[in-house]
């Protein structure tokens, strides 16, 4: 099929081809069983009404396919002449794009043929308009009165399955939003026969706050704190993931020491989220010990990056271009000792639950996903490879010096909630290997580019000289200037691939940021994969996917 298509541009390492929409499906499904491009990443939708020319078509959408090598990123681009009459729905052919269909037509009002529930997915029924249009009012609140029954996705679930809730006597349960077991503002009613789970739908968008539509009013580096926002178990990856998307798009790459200190806390921001998921996922099935001995040294954790960045939790430690500031002294004998309590901790966890009856019988063969299924429904990250795929960015397109570190990939067998829960102690013990290499090789040096039109000048610089003031004053009003363009950039965060799409008109400010947060389709395959399990089986299958609802939400 690539052969037959005319390449439109590069972004980065993402080719792009622009292709009309009656000839959508078959390039996609060509792209997926004869190219080999086999993961949809993201379904992207841009408002070009302030950027294209009167004859263009004011909306685009963009697909994201990485190829079954993981080594390369395909992104097809379709223009939307009539909103209305919309573009063919791809859910025939990547189950993925169920969710990210509903997320273009609830933030766009752009319509999909075929697909099979069509409805608002983050934001309220009864919410009127589409909030990323560029024209939409960005004060306008609009507040939820009534809650959604649901049974517009229930009932024809149950149909299909030949069931139906009266004559097959099964109980509708909500299981959240305001329960402690559903790890955040996430609800899910089951259909259940018994304890049993016939049937299942998802509701989310309680924590929905407008991430992408603010990235449309800051600049670049007001935008880092937001991220934070995101995935809040491990703010600095987002910090580093969106940062680096940046640079990226510019072309520039920071000093060895800054790459050396994101790597380090990058791989202490996913031992930390890491630990939490599987505290949290243990102490659904009654173990509360293990839940102190990994959760005590996630205490030290944050301690540590307190002293480093001044913050516990959000930590907007990164600028386009490096860091706000290096380590303090004495970091090293700090985050050894941090360290050493983690691997304590880990140790006394397994001790308790390697060859515990009740562990395994409760999270062997329970949600089980092949490794196709995973593909197919769009999963990344400990999930996608507790299910028997090695995909990890950090080997399959190295960055960051990735490849000149010695650690293994953790990959399962069976993709169940024993694997996905396995999978990430592993990862934990990887990530301690690739902290302490780091630790050791860290170069002196400078940790942010000298380039002044994109990092702040010294405080003696702004202080003592007119060019330091004034470079200064343009920076934080301005913000960095970034050249006119699309660009598609991706890290590996600790619960997948963390992607960001940003189109560029040229100043400071950024016309569109499109999130790409694992955690969203995820929670979007959770009701199809907890089917047929026990109720509680269902509370650890979400404990094991590690939902964050702020990052899917967003």
């Amino acid at each position: 099929m690539l052969e037959s298509m005319a390449q439109l541009k590069n972004m980065g390492q993402t080719l792009v081809y622009q292709v009309l929409s009656s000839d959508l499906m078959q390039v996609i499904k060509a792209l997926k069983e004869e190219d080999g491009y086999t993961l949809l990443l993201d379904i992207a939708g841009i408002d070009y009404i302030e950027l294209s020319q009167k004859e263009s078509a004011r909306f685009m959408v963009m697909y994201h396919m990485r190829h079954s090598d993981f080594d390369k990123v395909i992104s097809i681009q379709v223009s939307v002449d009539d909103i209305d009459e919309g573009i063919p729905s791809i859910t025939s052919i990547f189950e993925a794009a169920d969710w990210l269909e509903r997320e273009v037509f609830d933030q766009f009002g752009i319509y999909f043929g075929g697909h099979p529930n069509l409805k608002r997915v983050l934001n309220h029924e009864e919410f009127v308009g589409h909030p990323l249009r560029r024209d939409y009012e960005i004060t306008k609140g609009q507040y939820c009165t009534q809650a959604q029954s649901l049974m517009d996705e229930m009932a024809p679930l149950l149909e299909q399955k030949g069931l139906d809730a009266q004559r097959d006597n099964l109980m509708i349960l909500n299981l959240g939003p305001s329960h402690p077991a559903s790890h955040g503002t996430l609800r899910t009613m089951v259909a259940l026969d018994g304890e049993k789970i016939k049937a299942g739908v998802s509701e989310i968008g309680y924590l929905h706050r407008g991430f992408e539509k603010s990235c449309e009013n800051h600049t670049y580096n007001q935008i880092i704190p937001y991220t934070d926002r995101l995935n809040y178990c491990s703010p600095l990856m987002n910090n580093i993931g969106f940062a680096k998307a940046v640079e990226d798009m510019m072309g520039i790459t920071i000093p060895d020491r800054g790459i050396f200190i994101r790597v380090i806390l990058a791989e202490l921001s996913r031992v930390i989220d890491h630990l939490v998921c599987l505290a949290a996922g243990l102490l659904d099935m009654g173990a509360q010990t293990n839940y102190w001995y990994l959760f005590n040294p996630r205490g030290e954790a944050y301690d540590f990056l307190s002293r480093l960045t001044g913050a516990r939790l959000t930590n907007s430690y990164m600028r386009i271009g490096g860091m706000a500031y290096d380590f303090h002294n004495g970091w090293e004998a700090e985050l050894e000792s941090v360290l050493r309590s983690v691997e304590k901790g880990v140790g006394e966890s397994l001790d308790m639950i390697e060859h515990n009856r009740i562990f395994i019988d409760r999270t062997q063969n329970v949600s089980a996903v092949s490794g196709e299924r995973a593909l197919d429904l769009g999963f990344t990250g400990p999930n996608l490879r507790a299910s028997g795929v090695a995909y990890d960015l950090r080997f399959a397109t190295p960055y960051y010096y990735y490849d000149t570190f010695d650690f293994d990939m953790v990959v399962g067998a069976v993709g169940d909630t024993y694997d996905r829960l396995m999978v990430r102690f592993d990862e934990i013990k990887e990530s301690i290997k690739i902290i302490r290499q780091a630790a050791k090789r860290i170069p002196g040096g400078e940790i942010s580019i000298k380039d002044h039109s994109i990092t702040l000048p010294a405080k003696s610089a702004v202080y003592g000289s007119i060019e330091g003031v004034m470079n200064q004053f343009k920076l934080v009003f301005e913000g960095v200037k970034v050249s006119k363009g699309e660009f598609y950039g991706a890290t590996e965060a600790a619960n997948g691939e963390l992607g960001f799409t940003i189109v560029s008109d040229g100043s400071g400010t950024p016309y569109r940021v499109k999130v790409r947060p694992p955690s969203f389709l995820h929670m979007a395959a959770y009701p199809k994969i907890i089917e047929n399990s026990q109720v509680g089986d269902a509370i650890l299958t979400l404990g094991s996917l590690n939902i964050i609802a702020g990052e899917m939400d967003r």
